[in-house]
């Protein structure tokens, strides 16, 4: 690699590093006052955990030799036969896996153990984020089939947010969820998470080009458009219906980031701004139907990741214009393709979410117990409260 093109993957995973507190804000002000710095301690713990998971074995199960299509073997075990400036690409796709995890804790918001969170996480990259990220990056069969993921539609946003999903349907609603409000407790803090994440998702997607070239200069201004047009069109859906809240803002532009992810290094900036704008009102109304259905998945990675990743997948299938053809350029064969990726893997990662986070509630257990969930987990978990 040129000392440019290094340059800037380092920074770029520095970038996507910064994106895991960042995410760690956005949901700590979603939840209540007494679960705060638990919520935020679990996206630190996600960085943690996957940084020596991913030097140990997570690396070289995602881009070993494949194996079948299906995973990497150990060549890299302990980052073996590795020379030192190919350093710079792991440290890039560790930075991947560590918000991957960091996601899925919506769905832990406020009633999961930390001992369990920690089994849970090193076993769920293990076991779900590493195939996922063989099969399309490390030359496993969704790659020979041809499936087109820049950055993390499928392998990020789909699997932590149907895995999210999973572990809501496992684990059970919050104590008095639907009984009594439940509010967010600091939403300014949860638009400054909005501010990192939009500021790292530029190194998450831009970053992907692996080079500062021309494609890194489309991702990021297509990332940029997607994400701001993602904010206006949740802010308009909602005001349908009554307010356009700050809260829909913020997570508007979320779901234009996530469903621009797969695209970013494939679509035109006007191509963007169509895939912002529709992410933004499918995700809307993929929350409200879970809130219809009383489903709790506490901070919507489903909503907003899962189905934003799943519609940016498909999406990469229809407006692929840049190093690759789409449907709207007569190529039936990639959206088909599209199709098929996104709907393995949110198939792979349901399933094997429920059955690892079985795993572990039938040995240590998953949920604190009611009197822990009552004081809250700060205190319960931590011994720590977040405003004296």
């Amino acid at each position: 690699m040129e000392s440019g093109d290094v340059a800037w993957l380092l920074t770029s995973a520095a970038l996507v590093m910064l994106m895991t507190p960042g995410l760690g804000l956005f949901y700590g002000g979603m939840v209540r006052r007494k679960n705060v710095l638990s919520m935020i301690s679990l996206c630190f713990l996600a960085l943690a955990i996957v940084s020596i998971q991913w030097i140990i074995i997570g690396y070289t199960l995602s881009f070993g030799s494949d194996v079948n299509g299906i995973i990497g073997n150990l060549e890299h075990l302990g980052l073996k036969n590795l020379k030192m400036i190919d350093y710079a690409f792991v440290a890039f796709q560790l930075m991947f896996a560590a918000i991957t995890l960091a996601i899925i804790t919506s769905a832990m918001a406020e009633r999961v153990k930390l001992s369990a969170f920690i089994v849970f996480g090193i076993l769920w990259t293990t076991f779900v984020y590493d195939p996922l990220a063989h099969w399309v990056w490390g030359n496993g069969w969704l790659a020979k089939l041809g499936a087109l993921d820049f950055a993390g539609g499928t392998v990020v946003h789909i699997s932590s947010g149907f895995s999210a999903l999973a572990l809501a349907f496992l684990i059970g609603k919050r104590m008095g969820f639907g009984e009594y409000s439940m509010e967010p407790h600091n939403i300014p803090m949860t638009l400054l998470g909005t501010a990192l994440l939009w500021f790292g998702w530029f190194g998450f997607n831009a970053g992907s080009a692996l080079a500062a070239n021309k494609i890194a200069c489309n991702a990021f201004i297509v990332t940029n458009t997607a994400a701001a047009a993602g904010a206006l069109a949740w802010m308009f859906a909602s005001w349908i219906k009554g307010k356009p809240g700050s809260l829909g803002i913020a997570s508007g532009a979320v779901a234009g980031l996530v469903a621009i992810t797969p695209a970013a290094g494939y679509v035109d900036p006007l191509s963007s701004i169509v895939i912002g704008a529709v992410a933004g009102v499918l995700c809307y109304s993929a929350m409200l139907f879970r809130v219809k259905k009383g489903i709790d998945e506490s901070l919507d990675a489903w909503a907003v990741h899962g189905m934003g990743g799943f519609w940016g997948a498909i999406a990469t299938g229809i407006f692929a214009s840049i190093n690759a053809k789409g449907l709207l350029l007569g190529n039936v064969h990639q959206f088909v393709v599209q199709i098929i990726g996104a709907v393995s893997a949110v198939a792979y990662a349901f399933v094997v979410t429920l059955i690892i986070a079985k795993i572990v509630d039938a040995t240590i257990g998953l949920r604190v117990s009611e009197d822990e969930e009552y004081v809250g987990l700060d205190i319960s978990q931590h011994g720590e409260v977040a405003y004296s």
